[in-house]
């Protein structure tokens, strides 16, 4: 006997692609992240953040900040940072700050694309930023 299928048997999840849906699923079946190849761990991360931020998952959001406290440099140290204002993850948010506190990476993240996305988003936190010491 062949199951009908129908509109009502699907749901339909938006703005996120199908590889977080699944690290998504997989946490919520084993309370753990999902293996990753190391190159899409930084990403994965940032999205499953997001995911975890807007189902209200506070463990799976906490992991996912202390994973990308590993990955903050002079290349996305402000997309993390931005992340982290949007999603309110406050060690997040100190672990850039305490990376930018650097002079040298300071200049450096200030001459990124991702510097003038938070100046946009978070204008706020590009304040803080512009006062830090210079050393």
């Amino acid at each position: 006997m062949k199951e009908s299928r129908t509109q009502a048997d699907v749901v339909q999840v938006d703005d996120m692609e199908v590889p977080v849906f699944k690290a998504l699923l997989w946490f919520l079946y084993t309370d753990s992240l999902p293996e990753m190849s190391k190159e899409d761990e930084d990403a994965m991360y940032q999205h499953l953040l997001a995911a975890a931020d807007r189902y209200d998952m506070e463990r799976l959001k906490l992991m996912c900040e202390d994973k990308l406290c590993e990955y903050i440099d002079v290349v996305n140290s402000t997309t993390i940072l931005t992340l982290a204002e949007q999603h309110h993850c406050h060690g997040l948010k100190k672990a850039c700050f305490s990376f930018l506190s650097n002079p040298a990476n300071l200049r450096a993240a200030m001459a990124s694309d991702g510097f003038k996305h938070l100046s946009r988003s978070c204008p706020s936190i590009e304040k803080d930023l512009m006062s830090m010491p210079e050393s």
